[in-house]
């Protein structure tokens, strides 16, 4: 299923405020004063103020705690004065606002209680209303009204794990590395896959939704685990659901950014599911994935581990992916994945400086 990119005419007003934002003008693909950078996991794992923060505060009660959502959603912007915010939240916590038995288990990940096996088990889902997540429209309000005053206004990206990622953890139960009771799902019972998709499509597209209605000026689809698939189970079983949330969510004007881990394979695929933005991790270079994905704007693509080493060698290799950056409709610079928890926070103060002054002219 391919949903036809939008120009960036048709991708909405800008919020007041943010005419001047680098990374909206790059998502839409205009010209920008310096190429804009936001990191994954930004908000929090190497701070010391979000270690401080979140002392003795579980995962998912941090993540529905508006005032929480807001202090550790702002840390990063503070510290590094990077041009985007991600609202913090976790893929999975929009089944624990409708109910799904689960939590996160430190060391391991979201663990279910029940995984999914049969129809009733997708029944037993509830779909999800604005109404049960009333500390994400709380902490977005909040958010804006904070994010206006710093920069002269930083925009606010949405956060919602794809359909895919989230039946991951739905049918194995937790993390797993080879996915092997979902592809089961998925090929020997079509009907349930379907059913189950379609629930956690519309369930991601409310979240989004919501954020947006209450202010968020972008939002970003995470498809961690779509790497493990073949680019035709991915169109046959996942593209169609991802393709629905983000034309949900299209019809809102913000720019949509659509990332997965592992995904070389995929890239095609996944822009022509509705992304303005195509994530692209650092196992692909920008200049082999800027001809895949066409005449959209990429986001990406430094090693994490790069921050580990000199600042010479790091900054060397984020110029290569500046430069690369050039050919493409739009560039939002990023890590390939996640900030590494034991991260240095200055390494990253110094890489984010790099690349807001590197010369585009």
């Amino acid at each position: 299923m391919c949903v036809p990119r939008r120009s960036p005419a048709t991708l909405g007003s800008v919020t007041t405020g943010l005419e001047h934002s680098a990374f909206l003008k790059a998502a839409r693909g205009e010209a920008v004063p310096h190429t804009p950078v936001w990191f994954m996991r930004q908000a929090g794992r190497s701070l010391p103020e979000y270690l401080k923060v979140r002392e003795g505060v579980g995962m998912l009660e941090s993540c529905m705690d508006a005032e929480l959502i807001t202090e550790i959603t702002l840390q990063p912007v503070r510290r590094y004065g990077v041009d985007a915010a991600i609202f913090f939240s976790d893929i999975v916590l929009p089944l624990k606002a409708v109910g799904v038995d689960l939590d996160i288990v430190p060391g391991v990940g979201p663990v279910v209680a029940n995984p999914v096996r049969t129809l009733d088990d997708v029944a037993a889902i509830p779909e999800l209303t604005p109404e049960q997540v009333p500390f994400v429209t709380d902490a977005v309000r909040a958010l804006t009204g904070e994010l206006a005053g710093i920069n002269g206004g930083t925009p606010l990206i949405g956060f919602a794990g794809a359909p895919f990622t989230v039946a991951s953890y739905l049918v194995e139960g937790g993390p797993s590395k080879e996915h092997a009771k979902t592809k089961a799902l998925m090929f020997g019972a079509p009907d349930v896959w379907d059913a189950l998709m379609r629930r956690i499509g519309d369930i991601a597209a409310v979240f989004l939704e919501t954020q947006v209605a209450a202010g968020a000026s972008a939002i970003q689809l995470f498809d961690s685990w779509a790497g493990a698939l073949t680019p035709a189970d991915y169109v046959r079983h996942v593209q169609p659901h991802s393709a629905r949330v983000l034309a949900r969510v299209g019809e809102l004007g913000v720019p949509r950014i659509h990332f997965g881990v592992g995904t070389t394979n995929l890239l095609d695929l996944m822009g022509e599911a509705g992304a303005d933005v195509v994530g692209v991790d650092w196992r692909t270079p920008l200049d082999r994935a800027i001809p895949v994905v066409g005449d959209r704007a990429v986001q990406g693509n430094l090693d994490p581990t790069l921050v580990f080493a000199p600042t010479e060698v790091m900054t060397a290799r984020a110029a290569e992916v500046i430069e690369a950056g050039r050919a493409a409709r739009g560039h939002v610079f990023n890590l390939g994945h996640g900030v590494i928890p034991s991260t240095d926070p200055d390494q990253l103060a110094r890489l984010t400086e790099f690349v807001q002054t590197y010369p585009l002219g």
